[in-house]
């Protein structure tokens, strides 16, 4: 049940019970009231009684059809009142004993009307129906102002350092919204400062790297110097990758749009992942798409690498109209990727890598404006997909080349 029903549904039982409890007090108060007016009114009668011996206001000497309970409650030395059923209606005795005298009299109790009895059920009906539809109102204004606060918390997790929670009131759900504010500046801040210091860092060690890769190309032949300059090419790959999440993040990055076939990309990527592994590819049904290419290909490079170092073979990478299919038959994605998405330095396996190619991916994606997801499939394996259906043109003559110049 969710917080409007919650809040309506225990308005709406708070209002039903007020007007219970009304229903059932107003008879007894109107029934407290006649034994206070036969009790006044038998104070009244018994002084009188008893300074001239005369029976006034109604009072009876010793009556034959005073209830036997009244008898027994006013042998005790006190005065008592009893209400008694007589007929439709109902009869309050008011007594007490003097001397060896039973003083006693009786009235009619006032019963409510017919027309104040229904007044009063209309009323609660009514006050039931209104404080309903204002406890749904109020519910829905803060479920509203809940469900806008959860999503916008929504895009701060999924890297949207920029969105804020609406601040709106001076109740406690502003005082929430205002620490969780609060809160996403100071991890904005703190983010934006870790990027920086990152990216300052690779930049620095773009020079030296360099000198590095040159010297490690100069040094003879072996197995020492061949484990030298993978070394040395594997810190460059880190730096570049480590450069292009800096730049995704600061944004300002836009695609250099023109036609190419989606077909030629995909085996394009499949090169350039540079595995020496057996991908296959599969085009099923070829598709004409306006789309930054380099980009295209770093997305799919980036995504068959990721399949062949923590998958398990075969990778298949299905073309079918503007999408693209990356499948492998590993142990599939890990749940905290399925749930936030690639995060940098997090990767589903230990040691084996730092998850900027994924980063990467979904960076130049979101370049793109294209769309990644990835699933695990019932069958096992993991599969992500790249889908650039906007921008699939149709109606595009079919004499683009297989492969974007440079190839």
């Amino acid at each position: 049940m969710g917080l409007r029903l919650k809040i309506g549904a225990t308005i709406t039982a708070t209002a039903a019970l007020a007007a219970l409890v009304t229903g059932v007090q107003v008879p007894r108060l109107m029934e407290d009231r006649g034994r206070d007016q036969a009790m006044e009114r038998l104070i009244v009668a018994e002084r009188v009684y008893r300074e001239d011996g005369r029976a006034r206001f109604g009072l009876r000497i010793n009556p034959s059809d005073a209830p036997d309970e009244l008898r027994r409650t006013v042998r005790q030395g006190r005065r008592a009142t009893y209400v008694q059923a007589y007929g439709d209606r109902r009869m309050i005795w008011a007594a007490t004993w003097a001397g060896d005298d039973l003083l006693a009299l009786k009235q009619f109790e006032d019963p409510l009307s017919d027309e104040l009895q229904a007044g009063m059920f209309r009323a609660g009906a009514v006050g039931t129906a209104v404080a309903t539809l204002i406890g749904l109102l109020l519910a829905t204004r803060l479920g509203r102002r809940l469900r806008l606060s959860a999503r916008r918390a929504e895009q701060i997790t999924g890297g949207d350092l920029e969105a804020r929670l609406p601040q709106s009131g001076r109740d406690e759900i502003t005082t929430l919204t205002r620490a969780v504010n609060t809160m996403a500046d100071a991890l904005a801040e703190r983010l934006r400062a870790e990027r920086q210091v990152t990216a300052n860092i690779a930049h620095e060690l773009r020079t030296p790297v360099a000198g590095l890769v040159a010297a490690a190309g100069l040094l003879p032949d072996g197995r020492a110097e061949s484990m030298v300059r993978e070394r040395v090419a594997r810190m460059r790959d880190l730096m570049e990758d480590v450069l292009e999440v800096a730049r995704l993040d600061n944004g300002g990055e836009e695609a250099d749009v023109r036609l190419v076939e989606l077909g030629g990309l995909a085996r394009r990527a499949i090169r350039a992942a540079e595995t020496g592994q057996d991908v296959r590819l599969d085009i099923v049904a070829d598709a004409l798409v306006e789309t930054d290419a380099r980009r295209v290909e770093r997305v799919l490079a980036n995504l068959v690498s990721n399949a062949l170092r923590h998958g398990s073979a075969p990778v298949v990478v299905e073309v079918e109209g503007g999408a693209v299919r990356v499948r492998d038959r590993g142990a599939g994605f890990p749940e905290h990727l399925l749930a936030h998405g690639p995060r940098r330095f997090q990767t589903g396996a230990v040691g084996t890598g730092l998850g900027l190619g994924m980063t990467i991916a979904a960076g130049q994606a979101r370049v793109l404006g294209a769309r990644l997801t990835f699933t695990n499939p019932e069958g096992g394996g993991a599969c992500a997909v790249l889908d650039l259906s906007a921008s699939v043109r149709d109606d595009a003559r079919r004499n683009v080349p297989d492969e974007p110049p440079g190839g």
